[in-house]
């Protein structure tokens, strides 16, 4: 993918207002003061609220489905269909387990005709080679990558949809559905080292166009 295409992938968050992030993930703002949450496709502000923590992959697949297939559709609504396939589990306590998987390939392949393969123990190097050759990746990062001279407490727990590389830098470029900041949302850089600390080993390769 040629770095100039960068700037023509779509973003969307996985909270409706891109600019308050920041104040939803640290707890500064309730989601449910979120002025444009009724764009989610979620059914009142108390739905929104519980579910915006829990849709990065619903965000990711927003922003594919808008970059492969020019379509966009609410990450509710997303997450609506995903649940009917078993990608998240409501548990009798309240809990949502989620993004899974399986079903959720499952999901993406019946309904968007997407080739989509989990990859597990596969190291980012391995991702990075496919990048140009019509692949994107939904990969599984530690939410502080945010940060990027953080160091994890672990890997995994949070998702962002990587679409190219810089092949001078040797660099990834990402859209993080969570970034806290307009330079930590959209077409992120970061090298495969640095993103290595926060990466879990495991994603969704999906073929592009």
């Amino acid at each position: 993918m040629e770095v100039e295409s960068m700037q023509e992938v779509p973003y969307f968050g996985q909270f409706e207002s891109r600019a308050l992030i920041g104040d939803f993930i640290t707890g500064k703002r309730s989601p449910a003061d979120d002025p444009l949450w009724e764009l989610s496709g979620a059914t009142d502000q108390a739905e929104y609220a519980r579910w915006c923590d829990h849709i990065c992959g619903m965000a990711c697949l927003k922003m594919a489905l808008a970059h492969l297939q020019d379509r966009i559709i609410p990450t509710m609504d997303l997450m609506k269909q995903c649940r009917e396939y078993g990608g998240y589990v409501v548990h009798e306590d309240g809990t949502i387990k989620g993004l899974i998987y399986r079903p959720f390939i499952s999901f993406v392949s019946e309904q968007f005709s997407l080739q989509a393969e989990l990859k597990e123990h596969t190291p980012i190097e391995e991702i990075y080679d496919l990048l140009d050759r019509g692949y994107v990746y939904i990969a599984s990062v530690h939410p502080s990558i945010r940060k990027p001279d953080a160091v994890p407490p672990k890997q995994g727990g949070h998702l962002v949809y990587v679409f190219g590389k810089d092949e001078q830098t040797r660099e990834l470029l990402f859209h993080n559905p969570s970034g806290d900041t307009p330079q930590t949302q959209e077409n992120v850089r970061m090298s495969l080292g640095d993103f290595s600390r926060f990466y879990a080993g495991r994603g969704i390769l999906i073929k592009g166009r």
